[in-house]
């Protein structure tokens, strides 16, 4: 994202609501005060949900109502510090220490002091998060933290202890302001307690089916007022039952935006059988649907839906 000027911290809970609003997010009041108090008081912000509720999403309005650079550390099994904090590079160093070598001046102390400086530093998420400037430090998104070993997780606890890394041939690069951070995870693992005592806590659950509504108006706008309805109410039950994966409220959006370009005002059996790959991704819950549960559900809501119009 390119940085705009920073804008200043909501003063309140309503103003942080306004912000999330602002920014095309469809939020609660629960949400937006653990997000007001995590950044009036300097705390990382650990997010916990199902995968599809629209964490990620969260820290990416935030970036852009507050004119911050967001910074993604996207974690996964392996993941070591030389992909995480910083590396040297080494292509350019070696380069350099050749052209050095044929220029018959070789000092040996000069050129480690040149070849590990900071124009051969490869910054990396977590170093980057610790380079921004008082009043327009960036929003550092560690995403999917569950996804890392707990190796990581305790290197992490000490960055969020002092927002500062050690880089051996550089000495110690400290934060002149801690960035924003926000923490996800889908509750794969367990994470450590240690590192969630530093951070503000909130679930993230998947909305009632009046916000999904009013979320799915906010980013398919084009969408029929009755399908976007029928959608919601549908995706809503799928919910309900045993699936192996349930869909999140990006299946939603992404059905509703599927459906419109098809130029469909209503759903109907034959619709759902042909667009279901956009909100289910596993092909038992598929054949599940397929096999006579989507048409009673396609009942169900028509039925409910038209009760609530009279």
């Amino acid at each position: 994202m390119s940085t705009t000027s920073a804008q200043p911290l909501p003063s309140s809970i309503d103003a942080t609501l306004e912000m999330l609003a602002s920014a095309g997010y469809v939020g609660d009041r629960a949400l937006a005060t653990v997000l007001f108090l995590s950044l009036k008081m300097g705390r990382p912000l650990f997010l916990e949900g199902e995968a599809g509720v629209g964490k990620t999403e969260i820290a990416k309005v935030l970036a852009s109502a507050l004119g911050r650079r967001l910074i993604r550390l996207q974690c996964y099994e392996g993941l070591d510090v030389s992909s995480a904090v910083y590396e040297w590079n080494y292509a350019a160093q070696m380069i350099e220490i050749r052209m050095e070598e044929a220029s018959g001046e070789v000092r040996r102390d000069a050129m480690e002091r040149n070849v590990f400086s900071e124009k051969y530093l490869i910054r990396r998420p977590v170093l980057d998060a610790l380079s921004g400037e008082a009043g327009a430090a960036p929003v550092f998104l560690i995403d999917e933290l569950d996804r890392t070993d707990e190796a990581f997780e305790a290197f992490l606890l000490e960055i969020l202890s002092d927002f500062q890394v050690t880089v051996p041939e550089l000495g110690t690069i400290r934060a002149k302001e801690p960035p924003l951070v926000v923490i996800t995870t889908n509750r794969t693992r367990e994470i450590h307690d240690a590192l969630k005592r530093r951070c503000l806590y909130h679930w993230v659950d998947y909305p009632s089916a009046a916000r999904e509504l009013e979320i799915v108006a906010n980013k398919v706008p084009q969408a029929n007022e009755r399908l976007s309805a029928e959608v919601v109410a549908f995706i809503q039950r799928l919910r309900q039952m045993d699936l192996f994966k349930v869909p999140g409220v990006a299946e939603t959006i992404d059905w509703a935006s599927a459906l419109t370009e098809l130029d469909k005002l209503a759903l109907d059996p034959e619709t759902i059988s042909d667009t279901i790959g956009v909100i289910l991704k596993y092909q038992d819950d598929i054949a599940r649907i397929a096999d006579g549960e989507g048409r009673r559900i396609l009942s169900e809501v028509k039925a409910e839906l038209a009760a609530a119009a009279e």
